[in-house]
């Protein structure tokens, strides 16, 4: 087998906001953006790299999804424990500086942590964990 990560979806609950955010503070590159309201799918990608994708779409927005696991979502999206993504930049140092310009709420400064990476973690407006580690 020949396999590629394509897309992964991360819900949002404004989609505006969860564009700029993954546009203006991350740098990524818009590749689609369907739908209407809060019942849009937004993918957006790093530039330079299309085979890439992140899917930002509505979190409950499958019709098999009941009342109570609609609720369980928001409670866990509220929370920021519902979505994440590890992503990766030979500078964490800049690309923190960059990301914490645009006010994104910081969940940790870059570290060294006890595993051997250094890394730092953001949250996205729908409170999705952002972590960003460094590579050689």
């Amino acid at each position: 087998m020949d396999l590629t990560i394509h897309t992964t979806a991360l819900p949002h609950v404004d989609p505006e906001e969860s564009l700029a955010f993954y546009r203006d503070a991350l740098g990524f590159e818009v590749r689609s953006d369907v739908g209407t309201g809060t019942m849009r799918w937004i993918t957006v990608g790093p530039v330079g790299q299309p085979e890439t994708c992140i899917l930002l779409g509505p979190p409950a927005a499958d019709p098999g999804i009941t009342e109570d696991e609609r609720r369980m979502i928001a409670e866990m999206m509220a929370k920021g424990t519902y979505g994440w993504i590890l992503l990766a930049t030979k500078d964490l140092d800049g690309t923190f500086d960059q990301v914490q310009a645009t006010e994104a709420e910081v969940v940790q400064e870059p570290t060294l942590q006890p595993y051997g990476l250094r890394d730092c973690a953001f949250r996205d407006p729908a409170g999705n964990l952002i972590r960003i580690r460094e590579i050689a």
